[in-house]
């Protein structure tokens, strides 16, 4: 954790891997100006909160203003695809699309790892936040897995689409079963939200879907066991 406007600033333009920054709500001035401009060109995100909230982390002189160093190093999925195709492998990706859950998060990251993906695309807002207890749930694994943390997820899907992968969404409503689908491809599931699944948008954009099998009156299964199944089947067809 880092606090103060300048040592914020500074740390941004040294380079240093910020996961969020806090600001106090209707804090103004040059130097927050800067700041602002700072975290902003970076894509850093940022949260306007109380300053009792800020109070409760610090009670040192933090000038309404503390950053959180990230646990990991993101990357960007443009500089991780082409190497993936030219050391000749098939892409495998995961797409998060609003999990919020540290556990389910870290569980995923897990079996991600352990099952051969390539890398986990998460947006910069509205994602669980990495930190101790993601990289406990995750056995590790969050340091060992690319993790790509970007803006905008429909670009990334237009990005991908564009580059050969094919881009499946994993949803109860899908027509198709993932035992019916051919995994064998270049391939990114989005797997959706703990709350309503995969955004209406991004399942259009996707322009397949896949569900797992479900034989009770129960809806939808955990999406950390919904990956699980999704990535080993993978595998089993991958393997034959």
């Amino acid at each position: 954790m880092i606090y103060g406007t300048r040592a914020v600033i500074e740390a941004v333009k040294a380079g240093k891997e910020i996961d969020r920054v806090m600001i106090k709500n209707g804090i103004e001035g040059e130097l927050t100006r800067e700041l602002k401009i700072v975290l902003h060109q970076n894509h850093i995100n940022i949260q306007y909160v109380p300053v009792e909230k800020i109070n409760k982390i610090t009670m040192k002189n933090h000038q309404g203003v503390i950053a959180f160093l990230s646990v990991i190093s993101y990357q960007k999925i443009e500089d991780i695809l082409p190497g993936i195709f030219e050391n000749g492998e098939t892409p495998l990706l995961l797409i998060l699309d609003r999990i919020t859950d540290v556990r389910n998060f870290g569980a995923i990251a897990r079996t991600a790892y352990c099952s051969g993906v390539h890398a986990i695309i998460i947006p910069s807002r509205g994602a669980a936040q990495i930190g101790s207890d993601a990289i406990k749930t995750s056995a590790g694994a969050l340091h060992n897995i690319n993790v790509c943390r970007h803006d905008n997820l429909k670009e990334v899907i237009d990005y991908l689409k564009k580059s050969g992968v094919n881009v499946i969404a994993a949803t109860e409503k899908a027509g198709q079963l993932c035992y019916h689908a051919d995994l064998r491809v270049p391939l990114a599931f989005i797997m959706g939200s703990e709350e309503d699944g995969v955004s209406p948008e991004y399942l259009k954009l996707s322009g397949n879907s896949v569900r797992v099998p479900i034989t009770s009156e129960i809806g939808s299964l955990n999406v950390s066991v919904a990956a699980g199944i999704l990535l080993y089947e993978t595998i089993r067809q991958r393997s034959l």
